[in-house]
């Protein structure tokens, strides 16, 4: 677990980081423009559907896929159904404490499943067994286990690599709507690979896949979901300061330029299954 737990950094750390940053340098030796190493790992958990473990430098998360049938909801009779939970756990970091879920918690679990729904990830309508009555539930649980910083694009990968891993039985539906099922299992239908990319403002500086010591100097952060096609599925932004239009525009061209390269790293795991 990383050794930073601090929610307050101290005066001079802050404005070393302030300064380096404004000369175009960062702490741990990246450009602005650049992410940390990245590594991915399918069939994690063994009761899940699908799950997968993520590593975006020292930044650890963990997301598990569940299947279940049940009923639509009332407004997409002939659609499936995505739910995203996410847990921030003391595990992760001191910084997060038991109890019920707090706005940080929800933040996580909406953008996901925001950017994850938007692309559309799932072809939600191939998951109707029987209209209005019997299709897939589709959950995605997001467990960050280290946090130094960006948890939101590590989710990201997590989730999407569960996804990408995950296989559900095949049922035949029967001319009276009884469902037999197969032992035969099949991947999820997905129609599109997003990936999420977070960038902060430090005075007047951009740089993308903030570590926890930028997350504690940033006077603001933006998320963009991206699609295979470079489009925005979703934005997402946090912290108290804001952005120029003319930094909004530099933050999506450094996320669509990084985008590419990240979901490579999915599909490699798509291509490995």
């Amino acid at each position: 677990m990383s050794e930073r737990v601090y929610t307050v950094i101290p005066a001079p750390r802050r404005e070393a980081i302030r300064s380096m940053i404004k000369r175009g340098e960062r702490v741990d030796g990246r450009k602005p423009e650049e992410f940390r190493e990245i590594s991915i790992e399918v069939g994690v958990a063994g009761n899940a559907e699908g799950s997968a473990r993520v590593s975006l430098g020292h930044t650890k998360v963990i997301a598990g896929v569940k299947a279940s049938l049940g009923q639509p909801f009332p407004d997409s009779p002939n659609a499936g159904v995505q739910v995203v939970h996410a847990e921030l756990i003391p595990l992760a970091s001191p910084i997060f404490e038991p109890g019920p879920p707090d706005e940080n918690d929800i933040e996580l679990a909406r953008v996901i499943d925001r950017g994850l729904r938007s692309a559309p990830a799932l072809k939600l309508e191939e998951l109707v067994l029987v209209p209005g009555k019997q299709v897939w539930r589709i959950f995605v649980d997001i467990y960050p286990i280290d946090h130094d910083g960006n948890i939101i694009d590590a989710s990201g990968l997590a989730a999407m690599a569960a996804l990408l891993n995950a296989k559900i039985p095949k049922y035949t539906v029967t001319a009276e709507s009884a469902l037999l099922k197969s032992e035969e299992k099949t991947r999820l239908p997905i129609t599109d690979i997003p990936v999420f990319v977070t960038l902060a403002k430090i005075g007047d500086a951009i740089v993308i896949d903030p570590s926890y010591e930028e997350e504690l100097v940033m006077d603001a952060r933006i998320t963009f979901a991206l699609t295979k096609d470079g489009h925005v599925c979703a934005i997402q932004k946090g912290g108290r300061g804001g952005f120029t239009l003319e930094e909004l525009t530099r933050a999506l061209e450094m996320a669509q330029d990084a985008a590419p390269k990240i979901r490579t790293k999915l599909e490699s795991v798509q291509g490995s299954l």
